[in-house]
């Protein structure tokens, strides 16, 4: 779809643009060359030619216009032209998540991209069952999710860690980081308390990491030691057993709304 001069949807809005991430340095008269598959899709795909404007964004710098210089579908060339809009940081809550099978995957991906993750990364527990997760993949669909909504800004995507090591170094490494632990055995209906006395304390804001565990949930020794962490507070997702995948964006959404920046 081409980018429409006179579209008064809202500057955030990814619909109806054509918009690329580039890992680029942005700068008003600047080059920026493409690769092979962004300039087969401007090219060949979107059949879009020298002169023809996109949207570009490298996660740090905002967005900007540019202008198709060189129509190559091997090495297209866009010239910048200026700053559509400043960079919009995301609100400091991580997902750390049990990997699951990948088309869920990519579910999980896309959406916490979607909804504002700030970071992203696949944890081992005892009970997962996929161990191997493709880093590649996970970066490929945050950047395609965050071209198509409109994102300025990018997720980290990390390496998959084992459970018990993170939590090893946790403290160490991350400071005064919260960690909002999706617990299948707590208590339906007190999640909304938790988080609201969270907001009430200042917590709006602040950096948290929220916690899904595998389908099989927590074994029981890793939910102990998840209690009697002082960094950790736990929470419900209802009484009803969600897929792992539903179950992050759940938590996702419900965090955002009372700690995030919804």
């Amino acid at each position: 779809m081409r980018d429409d001069e006179d579209d008064d949807s809202p500057a955030h809005c990814g619909t109806g643009k054509t918009r690329l991430y580039v890992d680029a340095p942005m700068a008003a008269g600047g080059d920026v060359q493409l690769d092979k598959d962004q300039s087969h899709y401007l090219i060949n795909v979107l059949r879009m030619g020298q002169g023809e404007r996109v949207l570009i964004f490298n996660g740090h710098d905002g967005e900007w216009a540019a202008e198709i210089e060189e129509a190559s579908k091997k090495a297209a060339i866009l010239r910048v032209i200026e700053r559509t809009r400043a960079h919009q940081p995301l609100p400091d809550i991580w997902l750390l998540f049990a990997p699951v099978k990948r088309a869920r995957l990519d579910f999980i991906a896309q959406k916490a991209t979607e909804m504002g993750a700030a970071m992203i990364q696949p944890v081992i527990t005892r009970r997962t069952i996929v161990s191997r997760v493709k880093d590649q993949r996970l970066q490929a669909n945050v950047v395609e999710a965050a071209e198509q909504c409109g994102l300025v800004a990018l997720p980290e995507v990390r390496e998959a860690e084992k459970l018990d090591t993170l939590l090893d170094r946790w403290s160490e490494r991350e400071g005064p980081r919260r960690i909002l632990f999706c617990d299948e055995a707590a208590e339906p209906g007190g999640s909304k308390v938790a988080l609201e006395r969270l907001a009430a304390e200042g917590g709006r804001g602040q950096p948290y990491a929220l916690l899904i565990g595998p389908e099989g949930g927590f074994d029981a020794e890793e939910r102990a030691r998840l209690h009697t962490r002082k960094d950790t507070v736990a929470i419900s997702l209802g009484p009803r057993i969600l897929r792992a995948d539903t179950a992050a964006i759940a938590a996702l959404a419900a965090v955002q709304m009372i700690l995030g920046d919804w």
